[in-house]
């Protein structure tokens, strides 16, 4: 830096001394322009020397380090410029400018980090970069802790660079820490709700839920430290505080195995001799039907009760497949088949009826009868 600063100001020889700052700025602005130039050309060319290789790191830290790298080069040639200002004035800034070379090397390499562990979120959730990878909750998870350690630890090393004593800083965070214990009971509570999410696991990122103690029902969206975002069957974001989730029961639908279908069908009381066959049609009919799970769960289809305009007769079966789309489209087939099977025994479904029983009166017949 020194060598550059030396060689940019020896041209104050053969330039006017009132104009030779503004052109030693311009070198200086002109040279970062140069130098950003050939090291884009640069990570150009080592993309795609990685892109050819296996290791899917390599080409993470690159696209994380790019922009950074860019801003670095500006910056020191901001940094630069500064310093031919303090040469060719009176202002005293070569300590500020040290003490911000530092700070920008600090927040840049902090920057750096951030990319690279919010790339990492990316590939670890990306099929084939993993054996198995990970859920978008744990991934979730891991780059927040990572990047809350980061920027834990930068903001210290920047305050030490600032000239703050981080002794002092840890010591008034320790007594500190009671008065915001107390004041921010609710946000602690909150952070401690998302870590027992994350650790619990009751649901992750793209899990149907609901709760029977609240109105809470739709698709979780993110987890955050403080609230988590559902989005509801009508679309609208619900969010919610995470320490709610340690004092409601919360049912997780998209963790079921099968999907369960529970009808009632009625026939009517003059096909009660046909129910047998319908039930036993019926019953080999859900065996043989391909969507439905017969091996490890119960299949019930038996005569149940006598209404009061029809036998009824339920089944209770379970589908293969668990998506509610197909569940409905499945559930359609079988309720058809289940009455086609009723119509080819001759019987039909009853339907709500009442029969009126009207009685004669003896005395009004007689009444009613005339001699001949």
């Amino acid at each position: 830096m020194n060598k550059i600063l030396e060689t940019v100001s020896s041209l104050g020889g053969v330039i006017p001394i009132d104009y030779a700052w503004i052109i030693q700025v311009f070198i200086v602005v002109l040279l970062a322009l140069v130098i950003n130039f050939f090291a884009n050309r640069f990570m150009d060319k080592l993309h795609l020397r990685f892109e050819k290789t296996t290791n899917v790191w390599d080409d993470l830290f690159l696209d994380a380090a790019r922009k950074p790298i860019s801003v670095f080069i500006w910056a020191q040639g901001l940094l630069l410029a500064l310093n031919i200002l303090d040469i060719h004035s009176t202002l005293e800034m070569a300590e500020l400018i040290e003490v911000l070379r530092r700070s920008v090397v600090v927040i840049l390499f902090t920057w750096l980090i951030f990319r690279f562990i919010s790339g990492m979120e990316l590939r670890l959730t990306r099929p084939g970069t993993l054996k198995k990878p990970l859920d978008l909750t744990t991934a979730k998870a891991m780059s927040k802790l990572l990047k809350a350690a980061t920027f834990i630890t930068a903001s210290l090393v920047l305050l030490q660079t600032l000239g703050f004593s981080v002794s002092g800083v840890l010591a008034f965070g320790g007594i500190g820490g009671i008065a915001v214990g107390f004041a921010a009971r609710d946000l602690l509570a909150n952070f401690f709700g998302a870590i027992m999410i994350y650790l619990d696991r009751p649901f992750v990122v793209g899990d149907w839920i609901r709760s029977p103690d609240r109105e809470i029902e739709g698709t979780v969206e993110d987890i955050g430290w403080r609230l988590t975002r559902i989005r509801t069957f009508d679309q609208r974001p619900l969010y919610v505080p995470n320490a709610v989730f340690a004092n409601i029961a919360v049912e997780n639908p998209s963790r079921m195995f099968n999907r369960r279908i529970n009808e009632t069908i009625g026939i009517r009381y003059s096909d009660a001799d046909k129910m047998p066959a319908i039930i036993e049609k019926v019953r080999q009919y859900l065996i043989n039907h391909e969507d439905i799970e017969t091996e490890e769960r119960t299949l019930i289809v038996n005569f149940n009760t006598y209404g009061p305009s029809a036998l009824q007769f339920f089944i209770y079966t379970f589908t293969k497949t668990t998506n509610w789309v197909d569940f409905h489209g499945i559930k359609q087939n079988v309720l058809l088949g289940i009455y086609e099977i009723i119509s080819n025994e001759g019987a039909d479904i009853a339907f709500p009826t009442q029969t009126l029983y009207l009685h004669e009166d003896p005395a009004s017949s007689a009444l009613g009868q005339v001699d001949p």
